[in-house]
């Protein structure tokens, strides 16, 4: 592909305009078009206006914006979670969370966990989510230690498959755990728009912690983490929280601002994924309600190529594997987008 397409000047759209040429873009993580909405763009423009560009302060500084405690309070509620807590980026929100609750128990990674859910070098997993589901459950009923620390990504977006955190309550219940989950492509768009907290099991002795980055579906550059008011106060004292500035101001005050935008762009992502999803073969893998669709056909990236199409294309998980391919839509599509896609496919 041309080298042309490594280095972009304009925003990334439903469109990309690259030596004269117009295409249809379906990649990316901005699954509900916030970079693209003018409603959100207003809001963040009204909040530089109000609070500034950025603040470089720590948040335990003597003198604070209020914006950032109205949005965690506004994030709790929003996610269902009683507390919520808001760093720069998602890869602080979980390496603060891991690095301050992994000496509450034995740890046990997921496979495919995230890079920043890491305490140091790749953790060793199972192959697969439902080979770990069925050892963790056996491994920790058969333990004498009580006290585990369970973290993994809530879906591995890339197949994609969304976790069922269900087994859980196959585990001894005088056992406690407590469970990290990363949410940074399923907080906005599953379970309704709302976030993975809202949908894990009610458990007795454990603790949910939900991290994510607020930079994909959300469109903002933070992170979140969502869990107990116990929990959420202790990391609000980790060195990592009290020595780290805090995101910038105008995008909190659009999160906070932009309840009926976010469900909107939910409502038209959905309607996206159901004009695309009833146009696949069975040879595409999806999970209903989540916008990317995998194939296993390596000439596809191409095919789409020459139709002015641009969809996810890379090796993974090395750099000499087999490139995953993948549409990926967002609420930034308009149909005629989609019906060109689909007739790309058919062609």
């Amino acid at each position: 592909m041309n080298t042309a397409f490594k280095a972009i000047n304009q925003p990334l759209s439903n469109k990309i305009a690259v030596d004269g040429k117009s295409y249809l873009y379906f990649g990316g993580t901005a699954y509900l078009g916030i970079p693209k909405n003018t409603d959100f763009i207003k809001l963040y423009i009204e909040g530089i206006n109000k609070l500034g560009l950025n603040n470089g302060t720590s948040r335990t500084n003597n003198i604070q914006l209020g914006i950032y405690d109205e949005a965690e309070k506004v994030a709790a509620a929003r996610y269902g979670a009683a507390a919520a807590l808001i760093t720069s980026s998602g890869y602080l929100a979980a390496q603060l969370t891991v690095r301050a609750l992994a000496n509450l128990g034995q740890v046990s990674y997921a496979p495919a966990a995230h890079p920043s859910l890491w305490l140091n070098a790749q953790p060793s997993s199972s192959d697969s989510f439902t080979a770990w589901k069925a050892e963790t459950v056996e491994r920790i009923n058969a333990s004498t230690e009580q006290n585990w620390v369970l973290i993994s990504n809530s879906m591995n977006n890339l197949v994609p498959e969304i976790y069922d955190f269900t087994f859980l309550n196959d585990i001894d219940a005088s056992k406690k755990l407590v469970v990290i989950v990363d949410d940074s492509h399923g907080i906005g768009v599953n379970n309704g728009g709302l976030s993975a907290y809202s949908g894990l099991p009610e458990r007795p002795n454990t603790e949910y912690v939900v991290v994510a980055s607020m930079a994909k579906a959300l469109g903002i550059d933070a992170g979140i983490v969502l869990g107990s008011q116990k929990i959420i106060g202790q990391l609000k004292k980790s060195p990592v929280f009290v020595g780290a500035s805090p995101p910038a101001a105008a995008g909190l005050y659009a999160f906070t601002k932009a309840g009926e935008i976010y469900q909107a762009a939910w409502q038209k992502l959905q309607q996206n994924i159901d004009l695309l999803a009833g146009s696949l073969s069975s040879t595409w893998k999806y999970e209903p309600g989540f916008p990317a669709f995998l194939t296993y056909d390596q000439q596809i990236e191409q095919h789409f190529f020459k139709q002015q199409i641009l969809i996810s294309s890379f090796p993974y998980p090395n750099p000499t594997s087999a490139p995953i391919n993948r549409i990926v839509l967002s609420s930034w599509h308009e149909k005629a987008d989609i019906e060109k896609l689909i007739s790309s496919i058919n062609a």
